[in-house]
């Protein structure tokens, strides 16, 4: 009944079936990941028949897990079962289908190469995680999303991010070769069933995905499970495996070996890149003018002094910039508004503005490194802010660095 990469001339019903509905379901699967919204009215349906009474939307807006997508997850095992059924009815006749089996591996593992390659060099470059912005640094913890905490504990540790990206681009690597692809869906199966784990508990909406990479590793490595068996549990010798390969020519591998080699160059180019150009990280060099947490001392608007009342939804509290040409306003009721925030030390003045709004001048000054005036007007209200920056040494996270010695646990 197991289905491997072996060629046998003669398949059971059994195996047969079982090969045809896994076949009909990551092909649709696959294939509705890429083109759901082309299908969109019977996709509708299909919720309608789940109870899906209510406005949803077909992009998710970044989400995996979003109702259009159970949508098409239910209507892809609908289809998947039928088709197979379908299959299994007119196609009877047939003893075997090495061929179509040896190509449908090969398309698992080129989707799973491609996500694990990208996943993997996101994490190394830390762009998926990025380090705790100095904004997140001020949230209380009991504000954060379990997905916000995630993504928080995840992005504090570069190490982490580094081990995490080499475990799946090593399992990306290994899926190339054929000869070491059971070895690389294994990594790949342990990998994912990591990350569908974290999805499930810290409510990340990429579960549905996640699980089916998983489950992809996990059947291209079942292929092979009898040998492992054989090896790892029972402890028996084997023969050689005989993989079947509908394919002899010499050039044509040859042809696919330098194929290979050029996508894992081009998509370890791009990423690289793309590091380069990251600007988020503690460590960083190109850290942009005035960076730091600025904390309002005096904010004068229409030459009154207005007091640091926490209901106040005018005055500021802290300014905050952590990236170039950015800035976070925190105002006294926790409020967070985000700015463009482009300073010129040339002329000590500064452009700022919200999106959708108009642009504000203010004029700055600096006596110390230390000290900081803005002068300037929003929405026609003059404004005088003073402001003393924050010690970043005083943010725990941010300040407690790696130790190889601990005297006692030092959990605060």
């Amino acid at each position: 009944m197991l289905l491997t990469q072996e060629y046998h001339d003669v398949w059971g019903f059994t195996k047969k079936a079982l090969f045809k509905f896994i076949f009909a379901y990551f092909s649709l699967y696959i294939f509705l990941m890429f083109f759901s919204a082309l299908v969109e009215a019977p996709t509708r349906w299909f919720g309608d028949i789940l109870g899906f009474d209510y406005e949803y939307n077909v992009s998710g807006f970044g989400s995996g897990d979003h109702t259009y997508a159970y949508a098409t997850l239910f209507m892809n095992v609908v289809l998947a079962f039928l088709v197979s059924l379908l299959w299994i009815v007119l196609d009877r006749s047939r003893k075997s289908y090495n061929k179509l089996f040896y190509w449908f591996i090969v398309i698992l593992r080129v989707y799973l190469i491609f996500f694990m390659f990208t996943y993997g060099f996101v994490k190394i470059i830390q762009l998926q995680f990025p380090y705790p912005s100095l904004t997140r640094m001020l949230e209380p913890l009991g504000n954060f999303s379990p997905m916000g905490l995630a993504w928080t504990y995840l992005g504090y540790s570069k190490g982490f991010n580094l081990f995490m990206g080499i475990m799946e681009i090593s399992g990306g690597l290994l899926l190339i070769p054929r000869k070491t692809s059971t070895l690389g869906a294994f990594i790949t199966m342990g990998v994912m069933m990591h990350v569908a784990v974290m999805n499930f508990m810290y409510d990340i909406p990429v579960k549905i995905f996640s699980v089916h990479l998983a489950l992809m590793a996990l059947f291209i490595f079942s292929t092979d499970l009898k040998r492992f068996i054989n090896v790892f549990i029972q402890n028996k010798a084997i023969k050689k495996y005989d993989y079947y390969n509908p394919i002899k020519d010499k050039t044509y591998h040859k042809v696919i070996f330098w194929l290979k080699l050029v996508f894992v160059v081009v998509l370890t180019g791009f990423f690289l890149i793309q590091g380069l150009n990251n600007d988020r990280g503690k460590n960083r060099d190109d850290k942009p003018h005035m960076f730091g947490i600025w904390e309002v001392s005096h904010f004068i608007k229409n030459n009154d002094t207005l007091q640091p009342i926490i209901t106040d939804t005018e005055r500021w509290r802290y300014l905050i910039i952590d990236q170039k040409n950015r800035a976070v306003v925190k105002t006294m009721d926790d409020i967070k508004h985000r700015y463009t925030f482009k300073p010129d030390s040339t002329t000590r003045k500064i452009l700022m503005y919200k999106k959708d709004s108009d642009t504000t001048y203010f004029n700055y000054s600096r006596s110390n490194a230390v000290f900081l005036e803005m002068n300037g007007s929003i929405d026609g209200d003059s404004l005088k802010i003073i402001f003393s920056k924050k010690d970043l040494n005083d943010i725990l996270l941010y300040s407690r660095g790696f130790n190889w010695i601990n005297e006692r646990p030092y959990n605060r």
